[in-house]
């Protein structure tokens, strides 16, 4: 599927970097969407529908989740970090709106389950897939704490079911790696920030082993990132958490400024962005 331009309407960029709420609506109006090419490749080769019990490690505000209930796939999500995603992806899933997807096999939460949690009186049936789609490998720490949360979540998945983890790919072939060089940039100006890191080869399978998984085969996915226009680019790049180091070190314009001057050479006459980016995806199997 080759994804649309997303044809936001925006008076300007600049969502505040301090409101969680609007960052969280620009993420999913506007970025999510550039990672549907991912979610599908990952859903056909693992044959997600009826029969599959998926557990979506860091869910975002559901968009995947949409895909895999509509595919008849029951589901738990997880999302710790984001409240306003998680509201999100209530309100799309488990809302009484015309999009919801609610159902009673569906469960949103902001924890990992426990074994008891899913099924009141007895033990829950084990989750056939795992999913991990947020993107590794570009700020430091984050391998660290998804092998965490990997090796927490498997024992709620029944022996050597696909867990499935996601990374860029090689920096040659994403042109967001232009972009995220202006984040790494602004954010080396204040030592005490997160910093932004160049994606290693083997990360995924460095996580997998460190969670007590097995690798056991991976693909690439095209997932380009298409925007209407300069502002959606903005509102949608700085959704991603990405250049929150460089916002905190510097100021949010001076990140605006940069990242806009970043984006030129992917402008199209027509005053639509593009740029073409590789993600890699990794199965691994429970033990």
């Amino acid at each position: 599927m080759t994804p649309v331009l997303v044809r936001q309407h925006l008076a300007h960029a600049g969502t505040s970097h301090a409101d969680p709420v609007a960052r969280a609506r620009d993420w999913s109006e506007i970025q999510e969407r550039m990672l549907v090419p991912l979610y599908e490749a990952v859903h056909e080769r693992l044959d997600v529908g009826p029969g599959t019990r998926l557990l979506s490690l860091g869910c975002g505000s559901g968009l995947a989740l949409v895909m895999a209930a509509s595919a008849g796939a029951a589901f738990t999500g997880v999302e710790p970090s984001s409240p306003a995603r998680l509201a999100l992806a209530r309100e799309r899933l488990l809302g009484d709106g015309p999009g919801s997807r609610a159902r009673g096999d569906a469960r949103l939460t902001d924890r990992l389950p426990t074994a008891d949690a899913d099924r009141p009186g007895g033990r829950p049936a084990p989750y056939t897939v795992v999913t991990a789609f947020e993107p590794i490998g570009r700020v430091a720490g984050d391998t660290e704490e998804l092998a965490e949360l990997l090796a927490a979540a498997a024992p709620l998945a029944r022996r050597g079911a696909p867990v499935v983890l996601a990374g860029w790919g090689p920096p040659e072939r994403c042109a967001t790696t232009a972009v995220l060089r202006v984040a790494a940039k602004l954010a080396d100006q204040d030592r005490g920030t997160v910093r932004l890191r160049p994606a290693i080869r083997d990360d995924l399978e460095e996580v997998a082993r460190r969670a007590g998984l097995r690798p056991d085969g991976s693909g690439r996915v095209a997932c380009p990132f298409g925007y209407a226009d300069l502002d959606s680019a903005l509102k949608g790049l700085l959704s991603t958490g990405l250049f929150d180091a460089a916002v905190a070190a510097t100021d949010q314009a001076q990140v605006e400024k940069e990242v806009a001057e970043a984006l030129h050479p992917y402008r199209r006459p027509d005053g639509t962005v593009w740029m073409p980016n590789v993600f890699r995806y990794l199965i691994a199997r429970t033990p």
